[in-house]
């Protein structure tokens, strides 16, 4: 695609209003494929009062409308299936073959769930001698991240309209193309001027201007931590409601009844999808001490096959590779022990960084406390059961995890992680349930019906 050098503000690609630009790279070859202006807060306040203007039309919409806006959205994404895929190669590094079925499939049957939902859900309900309506919160500012550019921003923006609500989106910087093909699906499909805008900038600046912007309602945010825990004490002071879906460090838990040579290959390849740049990456795999020399063993097999360049991308640029390969540095010196993969780069060329197994993790390490990012798993070994959820527990994070075993131990041992979701003997993504975490992962839930919810707030009337 070509790059649009405007915002889409207002139903219209307009000028920024400065002359900065965004610079966006390709990982893989590390070579200059588009810029993007970077909007300041004038720009964020134009795409803000074009979205409080469109809010009380829109909100007004009868849900089935609604509903079929949404759904001419899905359609034209699904129209440009093959465009989106390309972008999000070029921009992310994402193998074609998964850029094709997650990145663009994964989105297209989100907002499809969002079409059928907003045709469907109850917006009032009667309680007693009240009838209770659930009416959307106003105008949501959106900060997306760059690990699933158009997931990302679909999860935010289909149940928002659903709800309701107008909305300004601002991407990541890494990956603003796929944000502007989005824009241009919305213009195809016919949503009334306003209601969706995108400006695309530096976090620091358009980010923080956004979240901090009197007109915007509720800010929903996918990032790290840290900036999650900025924008929240940013809204905290301003009595604004925020939507964070922040980092994580699960847990795959892999008990004595478990198949293991599956659980181990299935852990393997939840790490090094995506190139290991997902928030809910199982990278802790915890194996039972009679069974750890063997999973290691198992883990080094499985890792093999995923060649950088092939089977699995770069990361997304020359920081993040950097970071990661000093995680790998840090594992090492820390006393773990690589058994595949390590610091150095597997290619000349791109933000590669070698698929990494460590053994000999323990709890304290950096290297199973933090969010890494990338593609690199730690294997800790557990003494029981209680030491295994205790290891599982000892975390800031609670996103994410697995177990695997026979099912009803496996269940209960699921029931007692503090996490946000667990997959029991490979699960299957499931886009109707909630998605969210515990403790320092996260305020909110996306997809399905709890995500709508996030978007709506409650009125009574009594009778």
């Amino acid at each position: 695609m070509k790059a649009h050098d405007g915002m889409y503000i207002g139903g219209q690609w307009r000028d920024a209003a400065g002359a900065d630009t965004i610079t966006v790279v390709n990982p893989a070859d590390e070579q200059i494929i588009g810029q993007v202006p970077a909007g300041t807060a004038d720009d964020v306040d134009a795409a803000v009062r074009a979205a409080r203007a469109a809010f009380p039309a829109w909100a007004a919409t009868p849900p089935a409308e609604r509903a079929a806006r949404i759904a001419a959205v899905r359609d034209a994404l699904a129209a440009r299936a093959d465009e989106i895929a390309a972008t999000v190669t070029a921009e992310l590094g994402a193998p074609p073959k998964f850029a094709q079925a997650v990145h663009t499939g994964l989105p297209v049957a989100v907002a499809g769930s969002y079409a059928e939902l907003a045709a469907s859900y109850a917006f009032e309900e009667k309680v007693g001698n009240s009838t209770v309506l659930l009416e959307p919160v106003g105008v949501v500012g959106a900060i997306t991240p760059w690990n699933y550019p158009l997931h990302q921003i679909v999860a935010k923006v289909a149940p928002a309209l659903a709800a309701g609500c107008t909305i300004v989106l601002k991407p990541a910087e890494d990956t603003p193309l796929t944000a502007q093909l989005f824009a241009e699906a919305v213009d195809e499909a016919g949503l009334p001027a306003g209601v969706f805008n995108l400006v695309t900038g530096l976090g620091a600046v358009a980010g923080q201007a956004l979240a901090e912007h009197p007109g915007v309602d509720l800010v929903s945010f996918t990032g790290s931590t840290a900036v999650g825990r900025r924008i929240g004490a940013t809204a905290g002071a301003a009595v604004k409601r925020v939507a964070l879906e922040l980092g994580g460090k699960s847990a795959n838990v892999i008990l004595p009844s478990a198949d293991l040579p599956k659980a181990v290959a299935a852990g393997i390849a939840d790490v090094m999808r995506n190139s290991g740049q997902s928030c809910n990456a199982q990278t802790r795999m915890l194996v039972h001490k009679d069974q750890y020399d063997e999973a290691v063993a198992l883990a080094v097999e499985a890792v093999a096959a995923y060649v950088p360049g092939e089977r699995i991308g770069p990361l997304v640029s020359a920081k993040q590779q950097q970071r990661v390969r000093g995680y790998i540095e840090t594992g090492v010196a820390e006393g773990a022990r690589i058994v595949a993969g390590g610091p150095e780069a597997p290619r000349e060329t791109g933000y590669y960084v070698a698929p990494t197994v460590f053994a000999d993790v323990t709890p304290e390490m950096t290297i199973a406390q933090e969010e890494i990012f990338g593609p690199v798993v730690a294997i800790l070994r557990y003494e029981d059961v209680d030491d295994a959820v205790r290891i599982a527990n000892d975390s800031v994070y609670g996103l994410g995890g697995a177990v695997w075993g026979e099912q009803e131990e496996a269940v209960a041992v699921a029931r007692r992680m503090d996490t946000g979701q667990v997959d029991i003997n490979g699960g299957r993504f499931n886009l109707l349930a909630p998605f969210g975490g515990y403790k320092r992962s996260g305020v909110g839930r996306e997809l399905g019906a709890h995500g709508l919810t996030e978007y709506l707030q409650t009125k009574s009337l009594q009778f």
